[in-house]
């Protein structure tokens, strides 16, 4: 990937090699956000169960806005003279997260596992502000208004997965299938419910 992220030119202020780096980055994280809102969408038409309706309309305004941040990644991408690459094929070759593994499902399970993805895609959003705070300002600010909002976008969905005590039923979870069943399991005991 490194021959294809150094372009010919760049914007003005930058060298095409500290460009390189900056579109390496924004690849990934167009990678991340186009799985990301393909993910939610998927969520929104497997979601069933008692919470359904809520789960389901709660979806598609993130989808909207992930979107929004895949357009914007790779149109800073493209400023900064490189090439965006967002065809299903490029994604899964060079994505390192394995395909979301939860199908039809209760609304609480899918919640659970999409603690755990949000969790995933903010890590790494987080890592890469740090590896493009030194090179470019703009860049990094481009990345820290998606942070807000991914983060913004896990607490609606943690706001499901948090009990009156304030514990978060998805703690210690590593696996999407281990979250889900884990939501389920300790929202749905008859302890919680009284």
């Amino acid at each position: 990937m490194a021959s294809r992220a150094t372009p010919r030119h760049t914007v003005p202020g930058l060298t095409v090699e500290d460009a390189g780096p900056l579109i390496e980055v924004l690849q990934q994280r167009l990678h991340a956000l186009n799985d990301l809102h393909l993910t939610l969408k998927h969520v929104h038409w497997n979601v069933v169960g008692p919470h359904f309706i809520a789960v389901h309309e709660m979806l598609d305004p993130q989808v909207d806005r992930v979107r929004d941040l895949a357009d914007d990644a790779a149109e800073r991408l493209a400023a900064l003279g490189g090439v965006a690459h967002g065809t299903p094929g490029v994604l899964v070759e060079e994505r390192s997260w394995n395909d979301y593994s939860v199908g039809r499902a209760d609304a609480i399970a899918h919640l659970g596992a999409l603690d755990l993805v949000y969790t995933g895609v903010i890590e790494d959003t987080r890592a890469a502000i740090k590896t493009v705070g030194d090179i470019d300002p703009a860049t990094e600010d481009l990345l820290i208004e998606q942070l807000r909002d991914l983060e913004q976008f896990q607490w609606f969905v943690r706001a499901h997965l948090e009990t009156a005590g304030g514990t978060l039923v998805t703690g210690g979870a590593t696996t999407e299938v281990e979250a889900a069943k884990q939501s389920v399991d300790q929202l749905t005991s008859p302890v919680d419910a009284a």
